[in-house]
């Protein structure tokens, strides 16, 4: 394993919500990255976020890391989840919400 992959590997298991996200939850770089911190928010779910333009290794490496082109990814219990699209569309149908419940992170 790479040392990147080492390092995404150890953010992803050692916290239940984490979002790799263009900028920070506080001041979103991307509208993209914006809906996905607002989703959570909205669930009232603890999450830390990974601002991928702050290392380049981590931005190239999240996308190999989970086979997925594009950020920002929501990983829950270490298991990816998606981007901002399909958090949407899982928040829409309540599956976000059930996940979240099912993982005893929030209330359902």
């Amino acid at each position: 394993m790479s040392d990147v992959n080492a390092r995404i590997e150890d953010i992803v298991k050692k916290n239940d919500i984490v979002l790799f996200m263009k900028g920070t939850a506080l001041f979103p770089q991307c509208g993209f990255s914006s809906r996905a911190v607002a989703i959570l928010d909205h669930l009232g779910a603890p999450f830390e976020t990974v601002d991928v333009l702050q290392d380049a290794e981590i931005r190239q490496g999240i996308k190999d890391y989970s086979d997925w082109p594009t950020i920002p990814q929501l990983y829950v219990k270490g298991e990816f989840v998606g981007g901002s699209d399909i958090m949407m569309e899982m928040f829409e149908a309540g599956e976000l919400q059930q996940l979240l419940a099912d993982k005893q992170i929030v209330g359902a």
